[in-house]
């Protein structure tokens, strides 16, 4: 679900929706989301001040209801 949401989120932000590429890893105290982009998106992606990279973490700490436990990062490269 997480990687669904990132995936459709970065892509309607970004000039080349096909450098997107997003990836989940699960740990025992967390689940990872990394977004992968292209190196001229990064700007889209993060937005001035953080905030677009901020406003995506909130969205995924609504849509991991069902990882309550655990605590989930996007690691965006």
């Amino acid at each position: 679900m997480e990687q669904e949401l990132v995936e459709y989120i970065a892509k309607q932000l970004v000039n080349e929706p096909s450098q997107v590429k997003v990836n989940r890893r699960i740990t025992s105290t967390s689940v990872i989301v990394e977004l992968r982009v292209a190196q001229q998106d990064m700007g889209r992606i993060i937005g001035k001040n953080g905030r677009v990279a901020n406003a995506i973490r909130s969205l995924l700490r609504v849509a991991a209801d069902g990882h309550r436990d655990k605590r989930i990062i996007l690691d965006i490269d």
